[in-house]
């Protein structure tokens, strides 16, 4: 594997339910993830597939809360990829791990359909200042264009399947037109750090062959209070409920 045991750090969530080896000082994940997992609304027998899977944290997120899951993650870079074979080994929860780029999948993998596809696509622009870190420059700095990553969402999806994705509010108009005629069904969740101040984030869940009209649902508030005023974590109780708890986040 590209990474020593010395520039990895084990690292809990779920409240310690997983538990992920991810690289010290390389793209660390948070709760974007986690969000992401909590809010894809799989059932025991299903499957899932995960674009952009890095170090597993959505992906195993989603197979510790919901049992009997096919897993499946796609990651381009090779020392992620690896990374997530092993964390899901330790985690004792089977996943399938492709060392592939989403726009040049496998020709096995091109053959498979899923109930969900989920992403967190990387935030930041291609003209944004590149991480120092090639690990971290490559999650969170944009190689390939979201409209892309959708399109080859949507590719993989079975008919009444879901496509759920996490992203920053401003990119909200691009995802909802790459989506648009190709799925229904479709809802937004905003992120908002506190009560009052605008959403930062988006979750956003579409269904392939779906009817049922565009949904906008109220805020999921990440913190309570108007400012941080303690040491530790103040995260509001429905988030604490998900990023502690392992709940399913409410799309209702």
């Amino acid at each position: 594997m590209g990474f020593s045991a010395a520039e990895l750090s084990r690292d809990a969530f779920l409240g310690g339910r997983v538990e992920i080896l991810q690289p010290r000082s390389g793209y660390r994940a948070s709760t974007d993830p986690v969000l992401l997992a909590a809010a894809v609304a799989a059932r025991p027998g299903q499957s899932a597939l995960e674009l952009g899977c890095g170090a597993g944290v959505a992906l195993l997120s989603l197979g510790c809360r919901v049992p009997d899951l096919q897993l499946v993650g796609v990651e381009r870079q090779v020392d992620y990829a690896e990374l997530a074979r092993l964390n899901a080994a330790e985690n004792g929860i089977p996943a399938v791990i492709w060392h592939a780029d989403l726009t040049r999948m496998p020709p096995e993998l091109r053959t498979l359909r899923f109930d969900h596809v989920m992403a967190n696509p990387p935030f930041h622009p291609p003209t944004a200042t590149p991480a120092s870190d090639p690990g971290r420059d490559g999650a969170l700095r944009e190689a390939t264009p979201l409209s892309l990553w959708i399109d080859a969402g949507l590719r993989r999806v079975n008919d009444g399947g879901y496509l759920t994705l996490i992203h920053r509010a401003e990119r909200l108009p691009e995802i909802l037109s790459a989506l648009q005629g190709r799925v229904g069904a479709v809802a937004v969740r905003p992120l908002a750090a506190r009560t009052g101040r605008a959403a930062g984030r988006v979750l956003v869940q579409a269904r392939k062959g779906a009817r049922a009209p565009f949904r906008l649902l109220a805020p999921l508030i990440l913190h309570a209070g108007l400012s941080h005023t303690k040491d530790g974590d103040d995260f509001a109780s429905e988030a604490r409920a998900i990023l502690r708890d392992a709940a399913a986040l409410d799309w209702n």
